[in-house]
């Protein structure tokens, strides 16, 4: 029999990854120079709309990379699907920043990079920045199932400070890829990234996901069971960069990470959960997100391709 994830103790897991000292603090922007190092928080959601959390899970941050898969699957909804067309789904071996495009196509390599993220930004319902950037909002929201506000701070730093994303946008727009402007596909994306979550609320983010698009607290449905496969399953091969390989292997859950220090999980009709503690790796995984991870997916039996009994 699988472990029971109800009666798990987060807390005790807590305290135990906290002995992680490694990492650094990313300082692409202040605010994330300014986070926490010594912020750590768990939670997990289940199918049956059961939360559970540890101290600190309701401390917000900025979601950062995390929200690229919820990009993905509000861009899938909005064009119907089209957006397959218009991104790869292939793993990249290289930094989530990299200046690079698919050979032959111009597309990004698959939406769980910057290059990625930034189209399908720029593919969600509006005609301009304000319209895209709520529609976000609103489907980030649900996802969630309470609403969220963004960080007008880490927006602005966003935006300005994003060189790359500048130089992957304008990329985009020469091989014709992208149909807005660079400085509009780069503000929407911004500001995405500046939406403030909590562990929980990122859990139930993954945890509607992991439950083919049902929002498992709020019962809402916020994507079709189709979108919430092909999101997870890119999860699954691109979301942690060029450690995914690693990582399903090792751990066995689609995740995405991001520079925040977050970690939000889907395993698929299991539960959804999430990670933050800002210390990053030489990768840009949370050092003690990674740590606890390890342990959900061999205490509460997660691992993708286990061979336990269910």
């Amino acid at each position: 029999m699988r472990p029971d994830a109800r009666s798990y103790d987060l807390d005790d897991l807590r305290q135990r990854v906290m002995q992680e000292q490694g990492g650094a603090v990313d300082d692409s922007i202040p605010e994330l120079a300014d986070a926490d190092a010594d912020l750590c928080a768990l939670a997990l959601v289940l199918p049956d709309g059961t939360i559970r959390t540890s101290a600190q899970s309701s401390v917000p941050f900025s979601v950062q990379s995390a929200v690229k898969p919820f990009l993905f699957a509000l861009a899938l909804l909005d064009t119907e699907g089209e957006a397959l067309d218009l991104v790869g789904i292939e793993p990249t071996g290289e930094a989530f920043d990299a200046i690079k495009l698919e050979s032959g196509t111009g597309r990004p390599p698959n939406p769980m990079v910057n290059a990625g993220a930034l189209l399908t930004a720029s593919l969600v319902d509006g005609v301009t920045v304000d319209e895209r950037g709520e529609r976000i909002l609103r489907g980030l929201s649900a996802f969630a199932g309470r609403r969220l506000e963004v960080d007008e701070s880490v927006a602005r730093n966003e935006h300005l400070l994003g060189d790359r994303n500048h130089a992957l946008a304008h990329l985009m727009r020469a091989e014709g890829t992208l149909h807005v402007s660079a400085d509009d596909a780069v503000a929407v994306y911004a500001r995405a990234c500046a939406v403030l979550v909590d562990a929980e609320a990122l859990a139930v983010m993954g945890a509607t996901l992991a439950c083919g698009g049902v929002n498992p607290v709020s019962g809402e449905r916020v994507v079709s069971q189709s979108v919430a496969r092909d999101v997870v399953s890119v999860m699954a091969t691109c979301g942690v960069y060029d450690g995914s390989g690693r990582w399903m292997r090792e751990v066995g859950i689609p995740a995405k990470s991001s520079v925040s220090g977050a970690i939000v999980l889907s395993a698929p009709g299991r539960l959804g959960a999430a990670v933050v503690s800002p210390p990053l790796d030489e990768l840009g995984t949370s050092v003690r997100g990674r740590a606890a991870c390890d342990a959900l997916s061999v205490e509460l039996d997660l691992h993708a391709f286990g061979t336990s009994a269910n």
